[in-house]
Order: C-alpha cells, then structure tokens, then sequence
C-alpha cells in the first residue's frame, strides 16, 4: 500500500507578530501540489523506515525522522500492536519550504491508519498531527486552507478556482533552515491576509531567507520573467520558490528556459490538486 505526501505551497504567508514564547503568529494559505514524496508500507515486525529516492542521503543518521514519530504516535493513540516496514521514496528536496518532513509523517498516519484498519477518524488524526508540527495538520488535510496562528488553526477554503492550475517549483538547492528565518524576521506587522482572493497576499519571509540564501532572489526573478505567470512567489521560508501559470505550455516553456540557463536547480513540473 502506498500514499503520496503531496508538496506543500504557501500562496501567501503574513507574519504578524512574535510571541513572548518565541513563536509566530502567522496568516497563511496553504496549497497542495499533485505530486511530492511516496511513502509505501509492507509487512513488519515493530515500525522501521527505510529512506530511498534522489534526497535520501540528506537525511542519512537521521534518528528522529517524523515519520517514525508518527507512527508511533498512530499506534499508541489507537492501541494497535502492528507493525509496519515503511519505505519513503524522498523526492522533494529537505529544508526547502515545501513542508517535506511534514508531509511525510501527515502521509504515515493517513496511510498506517488504512493499513492498520484503525479506528481512527480525521478528527482524531488532526489531534495526533499537531503535536508532531505546525504544518502537519494541514498536510494531513492536503488540501487548500488557511492557517493562522502558529499555522495550525485551520479554516476551509473554496479552492476550486484555482485546482488543476499548472504549478512549476523551482529549488537552488540550497537548504533554508526555518528556525533562522523566523528569527531574522523584522518585527514589522505589514497587515493581515485577506480572504478575498488566493492570489493576493505576501510572504513576508523572503527578505530574512533572501539573505540567508541569496539564490532565492535569481529563482524569483526567473519565475516573474515567464509569460502567463498568474502568480509568483517564495513558499514558506524558503528555498523553494514557485510559479503558478495560466496553461501548462506555458509552464513547460518556462521550466525549459530555466532548466537550460540553470540547470543545477532542481524542479518540478506539477499541478494543484
């Protein structure tokens, strides 16, 4: 059995303050991509990960890896004594924005709860996800949302105008780390997100992850120069940056111009779901 962990994309993210706890209070909208990592299970005694695919050696020694804590969380929550041998084919790039490590464990319990046959409702998986990360309810969802707060609290969008767009991701490769981001943040409140559109908004860490890795600045600037680009922004606290497009020709002509004059970034030609 198998269950794709579809990439995660902010079409906007408003930072709107810093909490005495050392947390953000943000406003955001989340979107899901067609395609992402594969997480598959099979037979086994006790739970075990196996890391495969294109981004498997950034996680080599990893000890603690979400899907573990996942699973483990599914199993004590619903008192199952299975076991599972799981294999997740990493396909999306590690620490890049794209909510990878999130997706994946949101994948395990949506995944280990069919194979299991637990008794285990998305009200109860919501509850097991948040401890395991702000982005992880969402992800277990997968669908568009907004998210506010520390991104957790989830309000339902229509996302229907916006579904089967043609959706180019693009990554230098270069790993942001999302602690050093927020923390480089300015401080300055630029206004709440509003809920008139999907396609408005900021995402107001780009400039502090701009920094930290100034490749971002190129990919967004690549992005812009497409025509037919309906939307282009960084995702999350970067590095990867993204482009929604108004045809898919003129997505594949901009993934074909930017692999021809950068072909060390990474990307990936996809859809929203």
């Amino acid at each position: 059995m198998e269950e794709i962990a579809p990439a995660k994309i902010n079409l906007a993210l408003h930072v709107r303050a810093r909490e005495p706890d050392g947390y953000h209070r943000i406003e955001t909208l989340f979107a899901f991509a067609e395609d992402g990592d594969l997480l598959r299970v099979r037979e086994g005694d006790g739970l075990s990960l196996e890391v495969t695919g294109p981004f498997a050696g950034d996680l080599a020694g990893e000890r603690d890896n979400l899907v573990l804590r996942a699973a483990a969380a599914l199993r004590a929550r619903t008192g199952t004594v299975k076991g599972a041998a799981l294999t997740l084919h990493k396909r999306l790039p590690v620490a890049s924005g794209l909510g990878g490590g999130s997706a994946d464990a949101a994948a395990a319990l949506r995944l280990l709860s069919r194979w299991w046959e637990v008794e285990a409702g998305e009200t109860t998986l919501l509850e097991i996800a948040r401890p395991l990360g702000a982005d992880v309810p969402a992800c277990l969802l997968g669908r568009t949302c907004r998210g506010e707060g520390r991104g957790d609290d989830l309000i339902p969008v229509d996302g229907s105008s916006i579904a089967g767009a043609p959706l180019l991701i693009v990554n230098p490769l270069v790993p942001v780390p999302t602690g050093p981001v927020f923390a480089d943040w300015d401080g300055v409140d630029r206004g709440p997100l509003g809920h008139d559109t999907l396609l408005g908004g900021r995402n107001d860490l780009e400039a502090p992850a701009a920094v930290i890795a100034p490749p971002i600045r190129d990919v967004l600037a690549a992005l812009a120069e497409g025509a037919g680009v309906l939307l282009s922004r960084m995702s999350g606290s970067g590095a990867s940056c993204f482009a929604l497009y108004g045809s898919g020709a003129a997505r594949d002509v901009a993934r074909e111009r930017i692999a021809a004059l950068h072909p060390g970034w990474w990307q990936l030609s996809t859809r929203l779901r």
